[in-house]
């Protein structure tokens, strides 16, 4: 079993042919299969604040250049991964040709729209030794529309309570051996309680889960997960954002459910900086 992952995609060493796949973050296959790990296809319109970040400069143009999700709570307001916005990913300052694509369900395809990224900012409280505070916000240059947008699940929803069906979405790997999806996806998965992640997560190559800034979902005999290229994307229950898809060990195996983002902590970070952060990086022009 590998150790704990971040679930980006890589940045390919060398800019490959259109056709060429995109390498894993890490990791040998997962034991389950399935689409977005156990999951199925789904229409952008079902979830029209699900969106995929792109760099056609550094993933290539076979998939619109799709590396990571977000996922829309404000019309010019995106929220992904801190990990997605590393310097080893995207560069520092991020690539100027970033991008978030919206209501496009096959990545192949024209659907929808391309919106340039006005401003990145990171988490600074983020840490990469834990993956705590895992999340950043993108400033887009143009609105996207009022139905494609979706609510955080503040502290102490319910929707954060163990049991909870929930569903993650994204185009990431459908398999765990970099069988990476064109076509969006989704997966049915549950809120698990903290003391269950705990002891799946202790320490050590494995990762440490810490409640009150993370949760983990997935259901006990494995088979159902987000994997590499789904970070960033969303996890919803009873129609708001509870979490964003960030880390894990494997994808889909019994007794390793995906962590994410706890959203709660999210909506207590942004209240404290007042609304929207200033951005820390800009990108592109204008």
């Amino acid at each position: 079993m590998r150790g704990r992952s971040v679930r980006a995609l890589a940045r390919p060493l060398v800019l490959m042919a259109a056709a060429a796949a995109i390498p894993l973050v890490s990791g040998p296959p997962a034991a389950a299969g399935g689409v977005v790990v156990g999951g199925f296809p789904v229409d952008v319109a079902q979830s029209p604040w699900t969106v995929a970040l792109s760099s056609r400069d550094r993933f290539g143009g076979s998939r619109s250049g799709q590396f990571c999700g977000g996922v829309a709570v404000g019309r010019t307001t995106v929220l992904t991964a801190a990990h997605c916005l590393g310097r080893e990913v995207v560069g520092s300052p991020p690539t100027p040709d970033l991008k978030v694509i919206t209501g496009r369900t096959d990545l192949l395809s024209t659907q929808g729209k391309e919106i340039r990224v006005r401003s990145v900012w990171v988490n600074p409280r983020y840490d990469t030794a834990t993956n705590a505070g895992d999340f950043a916000v993108l400033t887009l240059a143009e609105p996207v529309s009022a139905r494609a947008v979706i609510a955080m699940a503040g502290p102490g929803d319910r929707a954060y309570r163990p049991g909870t069906a929930a569903v993650v979405y994204g185009w990431g790997d459908t398999t765990g051996a970099a069988s990476y999806a064109h076509s969006l996806h989704a997966a049915r998965v549950r809120v698990l309680p903290d003391a269950q992640c705990e002891r799946a997560y202790p320490g050590g190559a494995q990762g440490r889960y810490r409640r009150g800034v993370m949760l983990c979902a997935g259901e006990p005999s494995g088979g159902r997960d987000a994997c590499q290229g789904d970070s960033g994307g969303p996890l919803v229950a009873q129609g708001r954002l509870i979490g964003l898809v960030s880390w894990g060990s494997g994808c889909g195996e019994p007794g390793r459910p995906g962590v994410y983002t706890r959203v709660s902590e999210v909506v207590k970070a942004l209240g404290r900086t007042g609304g929207t952060p200033v951005a820390r990086h800009r990108t592109g022009t204008g």
